[in-house]
């Protein structure tokens, strides 16, 4: 099979703790071709979806550079079996711009994460699917009602931007912070840009765990927890990775986010669960395999890469 990997520059991902790398070297492995391009490489030809693109001759972790690339040429999208979204975030206008051109593939490939999908998914907001399964959260731009919000839930609560991923931008904001006032006139840019603000959850402190679903499906989980003098468990922004089990609790969060993100085409999803609520669905490229791997002692590309091909098959062409 041929696989195309929309995503960032090879040199802007870290080997030891990217997933789409291992996806790519477990496709490898396997005998597929794999292609590479970043998405201002994707443009439609008199409406064809086409992309100019580099090939992938070697890819693992302990290779220095981890990609090793051959040129490639410009290929209609309907040549891959599949096409796999593994852009980072923030969701900007050429994000958006480069769903749009994948959407004209639609029906001639496999597409991981479906673009229609990704466009109506926002990380933060998706969540709102399942009011039941969060903590207190609103959405705006009013300084004075993040005021309210604060005063309304212990003095506490969590602020962070619509589009940032990797725990940028998230604040722990505190009533007796003698910074609080321009810390939210900072995030929310005086009152013009929305923000999302949810109550401080105490089991913050024990970690925030990352759910992985392929189509649904809970394949893997990682406890990260976060540095003494910091409150985000990103790893990127210096959290530890832990072995994790799934609870019941956690189950039910799986069985209900699951089903829509099936629905929506988001076949490859990243949950982080606090304290048994939902707290965000990362969709665009969500992380986490290496560490359940290191971790559990699985491989959990081998699911991944295996679903793409049943799931691509259909797409094979003489």
């Amino acid at each position: 099979m041929r696989f195309l990997v929309v995503m960032d520059a090879p040199a802007c991902i870290h080997p030891t703790t990217d997933t789409t790398l291992v996806v790519i070297e477990e496709a490898l492995a396997r005998g597929h071709t794999v292609d590479i391009c970043v998405p201002e490489r994707l443009e439609l030809d008199g409406g064809e979806p086409v992309a100019e693109v580099e090939s992938v001759t070697h890819a693992g972790r302990t290779l220095v550079p981890c990609m090793h690339l051959a040129p490639g040429q410009k290929r209609p999208l309907a040549a891959y079996q599949a096409v796999l979204m593994r852009k980072d975030p923030p969701f900007d206008l050429d994000y958006y711009f480069a769903t749009l051109i994948l959407e004209r593939a639609r029906g001639k490939t496999l597409l991981v994460n479906d673009p229609r999908g990704l466009r109506d998914a926002n990380e933060k907001l998706y969540i709102f699917h399942f009011p039941e399964l969060i903590a207190p959260t609103r959405v705006t731009r009013s300084i004075a009602g993040l005021r309210r919000f604060l005063d309304e839930h212990g003095g506490q609560m969590v602020v962070k931007p619509l589009d940032g991923c990797g725990g940028a931008g998230v604040f722990h904001v505190r009533a007796d912070d003698r910074n609080t006032n321009v810390i939210l006139e900072t995030v929310t840019d005086f009152g013009k840009k929305l923000v999302m603000v949810q109550s401080y959850l105490p089991e913050a402190r024990e970690g925030d765990k990352r759910i992985l679903l392929l189509d649904g499906e809970p394949i893997g989980a990682v406890l990260r927890v976060p540095r003494e003098d910091d409150t985000r468990g990103n790893l990127h922004a210096g959290g530890t990775a832990i072995k994790a089990t799934l609870t019941e609790r956690d189950h039910e969060i799986c069985a209900r986010v699951g089903k829509k993100c099936r629905e929506d085409g988001l076949y490859l999803v990243g949950l982080d669960v606090i304290g048994g609520r939902l707290t965000e669905v990362n969709v665009t490229s969500p992380t986490g395999v290496q560490e359940v791997d290191r971790l559990d002692g699985t491989r959990l590309e081998t699911r991944i890469v295996a679903w793409l091909e049943e799931r691509g098959a259909i797409y094979s062409r003489p």
